[in-house]
């Protein structure tokens, strides 16, 4: 069973291409999604990688968390479940 990461923090260049890319180094990403602002279209700043077993979520948390990417501090921790509103 995969992990779903969040990643906080990214520069608003960012796509997905690149977010998967930074991931892959630490495992077989499964999808890698950035967001966006649904009037705006450009990034909110934040998206999430899935990663296919939970220790590679581990070592990409261990290796990127607190580190630099063009200029912005990433934030790379485990997925909470999205709360119904």
């Amino acid at each position: 069973m995969g992990s779903k990461l969040y990643v906080g923090g990214l520069p608003y260049a960012v796509e997905e291409a690149r977010l998967s890319e930074l991931f892959s180094q630490y495992g077989a990403v499964e999808s890698a999604r950035v967001i966006t602002d649904k009037f705006t279209g450009q990034s909110r700043g934040f998206g999430f990688v899935e990663m296919a077993t939970s220790d590679e979520a581990n070592q990409a948390i261990a290796a990127l968390h607190g580190t630099d990417l063009e200029g912005r501090t990433l934030t790379v921790n485990e997925a909470k479940e999205q709360v119904p509103r």
